[in-house]
């Protein structure tokens, strides 16, 4: 019998906690049984493995990213736009550096279709259509920005930037500044 107050969504949003504080690679039925004070074989009637408690993760984070790059993203453009974007993004990762990780997880192509990693690049899509960027400089685009954004944030949240000047702000309002002027003048092949 399931332990009573145990669902799918409680133990994914345990799970998820879990990843923030002890790092996504950490996270399994078995640790998540632990924190529960439960025999693993009690989850197995919310969660079918491991791999599927990750996955359940993966989904609330990009959920999480997509809900609060809506918000941040309402009534702006160009370059306001782009700019609150990546803040989402980076303050995501900093804040919940476990669900972060956990957005970077690699869905089955179903699953990745149902999700909301696909909100998240319509987002991205719509900013670019503020550059006036079409295919394929569109999706070159989105690649360059994803590839930056999680650059950047891996490097810091490692904390590679911690031993030198100026400060990472600094270097990161450069780089939105630069990203912005560079999609401005988009080069033709």
């Amino acid at each position: 019998m399931a332990r009573v107050g145990l669902t799918p969504e409680r133990l994914t949003r345990a799970g998820a906690e879990l990843a923030d504080e002890v790092g996504f690679d950490q996270v399994t039925v078995s640790a998540l049984a632990r924190r529960f004070d439960v025999k693993v074989a009690s989850l197995y009637s919310h969660v079918k493995n491991s791999q599927d408690l990750r996955t359940r993760i993966a989904l609330l984070a990009l959920g999480e990213l997509a809900d609060r790059a809506a918000d941040a993203l309402a009534g702006r453009s160009g370059k306001d736009a782009l700019t609150a974007f990546a803040h989402v993004y980076r303050d995501y990762a900093t804040e919940h550096p476990g669900r972060y990780a956990a957005a970077r997880l690699r869905l089955d192509p179903e699953t990745a279709a149902a999700s909301a990693g696909v909100r998240h690049a319509a987002m991205m899509r719509a900013i670019l259509r503020g550059y006036d960027l079409a295919e394929p400089d569109q999706t070159h685009a989105v690649r360059l920005l994803g590839s930056v954004f999680h650059g950047y944030v891996s490097l810091e949240t490692a904390g590679a930037f911690s031993h030198s000047e100026p400060d990472p702000q600094e270097s990161w309002a450069r780089i939105l500044d630069s990203l912005d002027a560079l999609l401005r003048n988009w080069p033709t092949p």
